[in-house]
């Protein structure tokens, strides 16, 4: 399968590059315009990352609930949503 990553709307070139630049100033990477070549792989995959969090913010739930098998156990549960639309 062939993956396109291209922009089908050329007006939204400018609104993605804003954003993937306030994705980066959020994580603290130095990105600018154009090429960026001199990021680490590690710096390149935080923008990605925080891009990706602010577009799909998660809510995570935690609690402690008695365990239904053993008696006294407490068990840690994490309920984990994603909003979609």
């Amino acid at each position: 399968m062939k993956s396109n990553n291209q922009i089908n709307i050329p007006e939204a070139r400018e609104a993605m590059d804003k954003f993937k630049m306030q994705a980066a100033s959020e994580v603290g990477v130095n990105l600018q315009n154009g090429y960026n070549g001199h990021l680490t792989s590690r710096e390149a995959g935080s923008v990605g990352g925080q891009m990706v969090k602010n577009v799909c913010p998660g809510r995570t739930k935690k609690f402690e609930r008695i365990s239904r098998v053993s008696a006294g156990y407490v068990q840690k549960v994490a309920y984990i949503t994603a909003v979609t639309v």
